[in-house]
């Protein structure tokens, strides 16, 4: 069946997705928003290992490669609502200095934008969904801003359990803030603090997409197309405006679906992969990549968990699985003498069955049974996350394996570089002295394999398309109504958790688009 022509068609519903799709809903525009998996509900979000494991992928169409290949299945989403279905709502935000690293340092890239250009945008995200936090104890590191709307998160003791220690190497820690209701908030409730964020909050007390830019761009008349896989974006044939995308319905049709705009706002990875799956004669490297920089410049954080063993019961059952403290104390780039890169250090979250497993992969049998016995009242663990410099060959290019639609997989090859490696050892050795100070009776840093955590890049943006692949409002350089958002944009990463960031930029993104709505599709 043929589908009338839309204004504007985005491929992915999640975080990024979901801000346009507001936006541009409510600006009076015609909306269709595809999603390659189902269409989740709240009350489709159960509280439980196993059925949670539902919203997550079952396995990428992207092949993982390099010395650190990219852990898929916890940072991708499956379904409408995508991976802010089941984020944890940390909502710290990109500083200054990460804006100007090659100013700066001599590193990296310099963003075409300041912080003061995305500074309103937080401000603006923060009214709209709601952060709970506590915006002047921030201050010490960061420009003023507004207030939250809502007070900090209760706190539990296995966060306040690290407080004296972090304190006594010199690390401030201030109340985290986080996309979560410390008290009700338009209409939406309260959390009630039972950790099980990771698996998507039922309650609606998380800002994830379904409960807040989603739900308003449905008001506004927004459709969303669940198993809607889209292959290939369309272009007129000089090749100088997309036209649309094809796409697989649910019953595996094929089925093309015109727009006067294009919107990529698929994971980091699947945007590449699409740009370079759609060349044609014209664009023979791929849309929007003269540049040949479509791909490159793919970025993850690595994560220095450290965990202790407390004699008192620290009701580490309790809490959110977003953290309750947090610190940019070592934010500056060269924090750690021998290490290059931010460090964003958080306390306190809450921890399930497999959690505690996991923290100590190496036993079996008996002794893992005595383990489990003692973590589950009296295990606490602080995370330090870390930068990773861009790095042109940490890059998604097109493999010669085909999908079940006969289009081509992503290779996605990722390595840490030997500053990410150095930094992330200073931040387990910090760990442990933090770790030793609280009085823990034992302590140990999770070594094993680097973690990977969020993806970012391959899209970047920048000045021009010699430097680049989009401007700072995610408009591409060559082809102006094909545009991309989320993650991919970032051409450095910072250290904190990127998603305020992503929906500021997006918010911008989509108030840019709204109002240069004539030039777009002239």
């Amino acid at each position: 069946m043929a589908f009338e022509k839309v204004d504007l068609v985005i491929v992915g519903a999640g975080a990024s997705g979901s801000v346009y799709a507001s936006v541009l809903a409510k600006a009076g525009k015609k909306v269709v928003l595809l999603d390659s998996g189902p269409d989740w509900e709240l009350s489709d979000l159960i509280s439980s290992e196993i059925w949670g494991r539902r919203v997550k992928p079952a396995g990428a169409p992207i092949l993982l490669e390099g010395k650190n290949p990219m852990g898929y299945a916890a940072q991708a989403g499956w379904g409408v609502g995508g991976a802010t279905l089941h984020y944890f709502a940390n909502f710290p935000r990109l500083l200054p200095t990460d804006f100007r690293m090659k100013s700066e340092h001599g590193r990296g890239h310099d963003w075409p934008i300041a912080y003061q250009d995305v500074a309103p945008f937080y401000d603006k995200v923060a009214r709209e969904i709601g952060v709970s936090g506590d915006a002047k104890a921030e201050e010490k590191w960061r420009p003023a801003g507004e207030a939250y709307p809502m007070p900090p998160m209760k706190t539990f003791r296995n966060g306040d359990i690290w407080l004296k220690a972090f304190e006594s190497v010199g690390i401030a820690m201030v109340p985290a803030p986080v996309g979560m209701n410390s008290v009700e908030f338009k209409g939406r409730p309260a959390c009630i603090y039972d950790g099980w964020c990771h698996v998507g909050c039922p309650t609606g007390a998380l800002a994830n997409p379904l409960v807040t830019y989603l739900g308003e761009a449905r008001k506004a008349g927004a459709e969303v197309r669940a198993w809607s896989t889209v292959t290939r974006l369309l272009t007129n044939q000089a090749g100088t405006r997309v036209i649309g995308v094809e796409y697989y319905d649910d019953k595996h049709q094929k089925q093309v679906q015109q727009a006067s705009v294009v919107l990529l706002a698929a994971w980091s990875a699947q945007n590449p992969r699409l740009l370079l799956n759609s060349a044609t004669d014209k664009h023979p490297k791929g849309l929007a990549n003269a540049s040949g920089l479509v791909g490159h410049f793919m970025m993850s954080h690595h994560v220095a968990n450290t965990w202790a063993m407390f004699d008192e019961d620290v009701q580490n059952h309790m809490g959110t699985v977003g953290v309750q403290y947090m610190s940019y104390e070592r934010y500056p780039k060269t924090s750690h003498a021998g290490a290059f890169g931010s460090s964003f250090v958080t306390a306190g979250f809450a921890l399930k069955t497999a959690d505690l497993a996991n923290a100590r992969g190496d036993l079996f049998g008996g002794e893992l049974a005595d383990y489990m016995k003692r973590a589950a009242r009296h295990l606490a663990g602080i995370k330090t996350f870390g930068e990773e410099q861009p790095a042109a060959e940490n890059r998604l290019e097109l493999a010669s394996e085909k999908d079940q639609f006969g289009m081509s997989l992503g290779k996605l090859t990722h390595s840490f570089d030997q500053d990410a490696v150095a930094l992330w050892n200073a931040n387990l050795e910090e760990g442990l002295r933090v770790a030793k100070a609280s009085g823990a009776k034992e302590a140990w840093s999770a070594r094993g394999a680097m973690p990977t955590s969020h993806l970012l890049g391959g899209t970047i943006m920048g000045t021009s398309a010699a430097n680049s692949v989009v401007n700072s409002y995610g408009q591409s350089h060559e082809i102006p109504n094909l545009w991309v958002a989320g993650p991919g944009i970032f051409p450095t990463e910072g250290a904190s958790n990127p998603t305020f960031t992503i929906f500021a930029l997006s918010q911008r993104g989509a108030e840019q688009m709204a109002s240069q709505w004539g030039t777009l599709t002239n």
